[in-house]
Protein backbone atom coordinates (compact mmCIF):
# COMPACT_ATOMS: atom_id res chain seq x y z
CA UNK A 1 0.00 0.00 0.00
CA UNK A 2 2.65 2.07 0.70
CA UNK A 3 4.13 1.73 -2.68
CA UNK A 4 0.71 2.51 -4.37
CA UNK A 5 1.07 5.74 -2.31
CA UNK A 6 4.18 7.00 -3.32
CA UNK A 7 3.99 5.80 -6.89
CA UNK A 8 0.63 8.31 -7.14
CA UNK A 9 2.53 11.23 -5.19
CA UNK A 10 4.98 11.11 -7.85
CA UNK A 11 2.69 11.52 -10.64
CA UNK A 12 0.93 14.40 -9.31
CA UNK A 13 4.35 16.22 -8.98
CA UNK A 14 3.37 19.96 -8.74
CA UNK A 15 5.77 22.38 -6.71
CA UNK A 16 5.15 25.49 -5.29
CA UNK A 17 6.29 28.88 -6.94
CA UNK A 18 8.09 30.59 -4.17
CA UNK A 19 7.82 34.57 -4.45
CA UNK A 20 8.75 37.75 -2.19
CA UNK A 21 6.87 40.38 -2.91
CA UNK A 22 7.53 44.10 -1.43
CA UNK A 23 4.71 45.71 0.93
CA UNK A 24 3.27 47.43 -1.36
CA UNK A 25 4.81 46.60 -4.81
CA UNK A 26 5.30 50.27 -5.75
CA UNK A 27 8.10 51.47 -8.08
CA UNK A 28 9.58 53.24 -4.71
CA UNK A 29 10.21 49.77 -3.47
CA UNK A 30 11.72 48.35 -6.23
CA UNK A 31 15.63 49.15 -7.64
CA UNK A 32 15.25 51.70 -10.80
CA UNK A 33 15.66 48.38 -13.20
CA UNK A 34 13.08 46.07 -11.62
CA UNK A 35 10.88 49.38 -12.02
CA UNK A 36 11.69 50.04 -15.67
CA UNK A 37 11.31 46.30 -16.28
CA UNK A 38 7.92 46.11 -14.58
CA UNK A 39 6.52 49.29 -16.53
CA UNK A 40 7.68 47.84 -20.11
CA UNK A 41 6.69 44.52 -19.63
CA UNK A 42 3.11 46.43 -18.75
CA UNK A 43 3.48 48.93 -22.02
CA UNK A 44 3.47 45.35 -23.87
CA UNK A 45 -0.10 44.33 -22.46
CA UNK A 46 -2.21 43.06 -25.14
CA UNK A 47 0.55 43.44 -27.76
CA UNK A 48 -0.36 40.02 -30.19
CA UNK A 49 2.11 37.13 -29.86
CA UNK A 50 4.48 36.23 -32.95
CA UNK A 51 6.70 33.13 -32.84
CA UNK A 52 10.55 35.14 -32.90
CA UNK A 53 8.72 38.18 -32.51
CA UNK A 54 10.73 41.08 -30.72
CA UNK A 55 9.36 44.23 -31.40
CA UNK A 56 5.51 45.98 -29.92
CA UNK A 57 4.34 46.86 -33.64
CA UNK A 58 5.03 43.69 -35.40
CA UNK A 59 4.60 41.36 -32.09
CA UNK A 60 6.24 39.23 -29.78
CA UNK A 61 6.90 35.46 -28.43
CA UNK A 62 7.70 34.79 -24.63
CA UNK A 63 11.13 35.59 -24.61
CA UNK A 64 11.05 38.61 -27.00
CA UNK A 65 9.04 40.36 -24.33
CA UNK A 66 11.91 39.55 -22.19
CA UNK A 67 14.84 40.82 -24.38
CA UNK A 68 12.82 44.41 -24.25
CA UNK A 69 11.39 44.63 -21.25
CA UNK A 70 14.88 43.81 -20.07
CA UNK A 71 16.58 46.27 -22.58
CA UNK A 72 14.52 48.97 -21.06
CA UNK A 73 16.37 48.38 -18.03
CA UNK A 74 20.07 48.52 -20.16
CA UNK A 75 20.01 44.88 -19.26
CA UNK A 76 21.07 42.33 -22.63
CA UNK A 77 19.47 38.79 -22.41
CA UNK A 78 20.01 36.21 -24.71
CA UNK A 79 17.15 35.45 -27.15
CA UNK A 80 15.12 32.57 -26.50
CA UNK A 81 13.95 31.11 -22.99
CA UNK A 82 16.03 28.03 -22.54
CA UNK A 83 18.89 30.29 -23.27
CA UNK A 84 17.87 32.58 -20.92
CA UNK A 85 17.05 29.81 -18.09
CA UNK A 86 20.49 28.72 -19.01
CA UNK A 87 22.82 32.03 -18.62
CA UNK A 88 20.79 33.41 -15.81
CA UNK A 89 21.67 33.71 -12.35
CA UNK A 90 18.45 32.03 -10.18
CA UNK A 91 17.31 32.58 -6.99
CA UNK A 92 14.80 30.82 -4.21
CA UNK A 93 12.72 33.10 -4.42
CA UNK A 94 10.61 35.13 -7.67
CA UNK A 95 10.73 38.94 -7.34
CA UNK A 96 8.57 41.65 -8.58
CA UNK A 97 10.58 41.61 -12.59
CA UNK A 98 12.17 38.70 -11.95
CA UNK A 99 12.34 35.76 -14.69
CA UNK A 100 9.89 32.64 -14.50
CA UNK A 101 11.31 29.22 -16.35
CA UNK A 102 8.75 26.62 -17.32
CA UNK A 103 9.37 23.81 -19.47
CA UNK A 104 10.63 19.68 -18.68
CA UNK A 105 13.48 18.58 -16.89
CA UNK A 106 16.06 21.54 -17.70
CA UNK A 107 15.28 22.61 -20.79
CA UNK A 108 12.67 26.05 -20.75
CA UNK A 109 10.15 26.29 -23.14
CA UNK A 110 8.44 29.33 -21.77
CA UNK A 111 9.46 32.47 -19.73
CA UNK A 112 6.76 35.05 -18.12
CA UNK A 113 7.74 38.25 -15.74
CA UNK A 114 7.31 38.26 -12.25
CA UNK A 115 4.80 41.25 -11.89
CA UNK A 116 4.25 40.56 -7.25
CA UNK A 117 1.31 39.08 -6.29
CA UNK A 118 1.39 35.59 -7.71
CA UNK A 119 1.18 36.93 -10.93
CA UNK A 120 3.42 36.73 -14.06
CA UNK A 121 3.25 38.90 -17.64
CA UNK A 122 3.70 36.94 -20.78
CA UNK A 123 3.47 35.85 -24.25
CA UNK A 124 1.50 32.86 -24.61
CA UNK A 125 1.48 31.46 -27.52
CA UNK A 126 -0.21 31.90 -30.99
CA UNK A 127 -3.66 33.91 -31.19
CA UNK A 128 -3.12 35.08 -28.57
CA UNK A 129 -1.93 38.32 -26.45
CA UNK A 130 0.27 39.56 -23.95
CA UNK A 131 -1.27 38.87 -20.98
CA UNK A 132 -1.28 38.88 -17.01
CA UNK A 133 -1.94 35.00 -15.58
CA UNK A 134 -2.27 33.95 -11.96
CA UNK A 135 1.05 31.29 -10.87
CA UNK A 136 -1.57 29.25 -8.93
CA UNK A 137 -2.76 27.98 -11.74
CA UNK A 138 -1.45 23.71 -11.59
CA UNK A 139 -0.05 24.18 -15.43
CA UNK A 140 2.23 26.50 -14.30
CA UNK A 141 3.16 24.60 -10.86
CA UNK A 142 3.84 21.39 -13.08
CA UNK A 143 5.98 23.06 -15.48
CA UNK A 144 7.91 25.32 -13.32
CA UNK A 145 11.43 25.17 -13.35
CA UNK A 146 13.06 27.88 -11.40
CA UNK A 147 13.61 32.19 -11.44
CA UNK A 148 16.90 34.27 -12.20
CA UNK A 149 16.66 38.09 -12.59
CA UNK A 150 19.05 41.23 -12.54
CA UNK A 151 21.13 41.93 -9.34
CA UNK A 152 19.01 43.08 -6.46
Amino acid sequence: MLLVLLVLAGCSSSQRIETQDPEPIEADNLSMERALILASAKQALGTPYQWGGNSLESGVDCSGLVQLSYASAGIQVPRTSNQQYQALDHREQARPGDLLFFGAGDRATHVGIYLGDRRMIHAPGSGREVTVSSLNIRYWRQHYLGAAGPAP
